[in-house]
């Protein structure tokens, strides 16, 4: 399966794997202690329809067909797991993340400084947007020249779905799965485009971060950023989840397809056993209508487990404990 580029930069295509392949890099042992519960939303579950046959979406994405799902009770952060928190799980551990260890990460062209920008020697060559900047990092999203001082209270990026499950194993959580993150966004609507409706806007006001004009040359930042918002920007959804859509993308467990079950009800749908790429929902700052209009609730895309950039990050599940 050919990763979509458009949304995320990607290390490259691997061979199809379980998720036993990568015992060896994360952290295997869950902890049993569960960290930043406060966070934790506890939903129902139950049947809610999935995915659309809308006609502006991606149906090479598998976005649809509309499906009945239906889930058990679970629980999910109202927030994408921050710099502050992502920093604590660092000290404690000691996890080194993949960005650091290949020594670079993809950094979006407009953000970059000057001196930064002049010693890029890479670029993704189907979205040269994409840069290859040497030291871009969880602690240092733009490079060597950056940090995460003034954003604590940002969304983590440069994370791997690797890294992102490293971080579950700590925390005592997991990733959520697809249907989860899916049912969660949508509040409590049914069917509807974005967490809020089906109109962008609401009385004129904007209500997630994505990308406002040109893309991808001029970003007017109308919305009021230009690259991530902190975690608790914008109105809530029904059900009190912040920025599911717009912001960063989110890794979910699922490996990713594009072909669903043909079930009348799917089930606590896991996806495929095997892959070369893991789902991400959301969008993040850089989606445009005109280009990438992912940010909508039952669009998504794919990376390699091992892939991250500037607008990958993640929020956490966690079942919910009798």
């Amino acid at each position: 399966m050919k990763i979509q580029k458009c949304c995320s930069a990607s290390r490259g295509e691997r061979e199809k794997v379980t998720d036993k392949d990568f015992q060896g890099i994360i952290p295997t042992r869950k902890s049993n202690q569960l960290r930043h519960d406060e966070n934790l939303i506890q939903l129902p579950g139950g049947k809610f329809l999935m995915g659309t046959d809308d006609k502006i979406g991606y149906p090479r994405d598998g976005e649809g067909p509309l499906r009945t799902v239906n889930l058990k009770p679970f629980a999910i952060d109202r927030y994408s797991v921050t710099n502050s928190q992502f920093q604590e799980f660092i000290e404690e551990t000691g996890y080194v993340t993949e960005a650091e260890c290949f020594g670079w990460s993809f950094v979006f062209h407009l953000l970059v400084s000057e001196k930064v920008n002049n010693q890029v020697i890479n670029s993704v060559r189907e979205t040269p947007w994409w840069l290859v900047v040497n030291g871009a990092c969880w602690k240092q999203p733009e490079g060597p020249d950056s940090s995460i001082e003034n954003r604590l209270d940002h969304p983590v990026v440069h994370i791997s779905w690797n890294d992102a499950q490293a971080y579950c194993n700590w925390s005592g959580k997991r990733l959520p799965t697809e249907a989860e993150w899916e049912y969660a966004a949508r509040g409590g609507l049914v069917s509807n485009r974005f967490p809020w409706g089906n109109e962008l806007h609401v009385k004129g006001e904007h209500q997630c971060n994505i990308w406002q004009g040109k893309f991808p040359t001029t970003n007017t930042g109308e919305d009021g950023y230009i690259s991530t918002a902190p975690v608790h920007a914008f109105p809530p959804n029904g059900f009190g989840l912040y920025n599911v859509s717009g912001n960063v993308w989110e890794w979910c467990e699922d490996w990713f397809t594009n072909k669903h079950p043909k079930a009348k009800v799917s089930h606590n749908p896991h996806g495929p056993d095997t892959g070369t790429a893991k789902v991400m929902k959301g969008g993040s700052y850089l989606c445009h209508q005109s280009y990438c209009n992912r940010y909508r609730v039952a669009a998504r895309t794919a990376n390699t487990p091992d892939s991250s950039t500037g607008n990958i990050g993640f929020r956490c599940a966690a079942d919910i404990r009798a």
